[in-house]
C-alpha cells in the first residue's frame, strides 16, 4: 500500500488523522443523558466508552447547544503583568483574597506561559 503523501500526489483523496476509536454514539443517547438526565459531558463519554472530545463534535454536528453555567476564570480579564507586579507589592495571599480566587490557582495562572 503507498503511503499518504503519494497517494495524495496522485490525487486519491486520503483519510487523514486517527481512526476514532469507539463508536460514534447516536443524537438520541447524547439527548439523553446530555439533556435529559442532565449529565456532564466527561460522565456521558464514560457511560457511553468514547472520548469527552468525541461527544463535543457529536454535540456541534447535532446543533445541542452546550449548558449555560460553567464558568471561567475571572483572571482570564487581568492582566498577567499587572498581576505580577500586586503579587509583589501585596503578596499572593492578599492579592488572591481580593480577587476571591483561590491561591493554588492564582499562582498556577501566574506561573503559566502565555
Amino acid at each position: 500500500m503507498a503511503r499518504i503523501k503519494y497517494k495524495e500526489a496522485a490525487g486519491i483523496y486520503v483519510k487523514r488523522g486517527r481512526p476514532a476509536e469507539a463508536k460514534k454514539p447516536s443524537k438520541t443517547e447524547i439527548k439523553k443523558l446530555y439533556e435529559k438526565e442532565s449529565k456532564s459531558i466527561r460522565e456521558v463519554a464514560k457511560i457511553l466508552g468514547c472520548s469527552k472530545d468525541m461527544i463535543y463534535r457529536t454535540l456541534k454536528e447535532n446543533e445541542i447547544n452546550l449548558r449555560e453555567g460553567y464558568r471561567r476564570s475571572k483572571l482570564r480579564n487581568i492582566d498577567k503583568y499587572f498581576l505580577k507586579k500586586e503579587v509583589k507589592e501585596k503578596g499572593i495571599t492578599k492579592v488572591a483574597k481580593e480577587l476571591s480566587v483561590d491561591i493554588r490557582t492564582l499562582n498556577k495562572y501566574l506561573i503559566q506561559e502565555k
